[in-house]
């Protein structure tokens, strides 16, 4: 977080402060839903449903172990998306997965684990993962070769040029980017560029975080909020649509 947005957030709680008591609380806007101008359709509520029916029976503490400190994040369930990111792929059984935003790895690991036998996940970072201190990735995830790292930057449209012929072969995309508001509008306008693969599952993290509300909202995409069944900061799913 950058000074321009902690002077933000401490103007905000000056003039509205937060009603509520949490371990961490974010601004939002809640909106009507007549209004909007692009409704979900049937394929990807079906998708929506029984995709949060599989994460209910999942578990991966293999995952979970390897957080150094609490909240185990993948343990929580409605509240965190890791299970449901498990369900999706569950559901979907995508031959290739890309992630955008390794981080720590804990979603590669989550989407990783519930992969077809041949499928392959490729993630996507501006920093190489054993550059992330609190890495939860090890050398023996890449040994198989079904995940793989990319060090690139995909809002860069030369970068996602580069990778076009991965992006279009992507049956689910899990977009987790750095929520600036920016780097997002790039992407998917690259998205549009390099042409994914129709019908392809769009997962968006955090969109009700500030800066996704209305990139969330002008998504020209059928889509579905599904926050209820993935983060408290905002799930959403998209079907790409050329």
């Amino acid at each position: 977080m950058g000074i321009g947005d902690m002077l933000l957030g401490k103007i905000r709680s000056l003039v509205l402060p937060v009603p509520v008591r949490a371990r961490h609380c974010e601004y939002s806007v809640i909106c009507s839903a007549d209004d909007a101008l692009y409704p979900p359709t049937g394929r990807l509520l079906d998708i929506a449903l029984e995709s949060a029916r599989q994460a209910r029976g999942i578990d991966f503490p293999e995952v979970s172990s390897r957080m150094r400190t609490p909240p185990r994040y993948p343990e929580v369930w409605p509240g965190e998306h890791y299970k449901l990111l498990a369900g999706l792929v569950t559901v979907l059984r995508p031959a290739c997965a890309v992630e955008v935003g390794t981080s720590t790895g804990l979603s590669a690991l989550a989407l990783k684990k519930f992969l077809p036998a041949r499928a392959r996940l490729a993630t996507f970072d501006v920093l190489e993962w054993r550059r992330f201190g609190d890495t939860c990735l090890r050398e023996e995830d890449f040994a198989d070769g079904r995940l793989v790292q990319y060090v690139s930057d995909l809002s860069d449209a030369a970068e996602a040029e580069r990778h076009a012929q991965l992006l279009a072969s992507a049956d689910l995309l899990f977009i987790d980017g750095p929520k600036d508001g920016n780097m997002e509008r790039k992407l998917l306008k690259n998205f549009g560029k390099v042409g994914l693969k129709e019908g392809a599952v769009l997962v968006f993290d955090d969109i009700r975080l500030w800066n996704m509300l209305a990139i969330w909202r002008e998504l020209p995409l059928p889509k579905l909020d599904l926050t209820s069944f993935g983060h408290w900061s905002g799930t959403g799913l998209a079907e790409w649509r050329k």
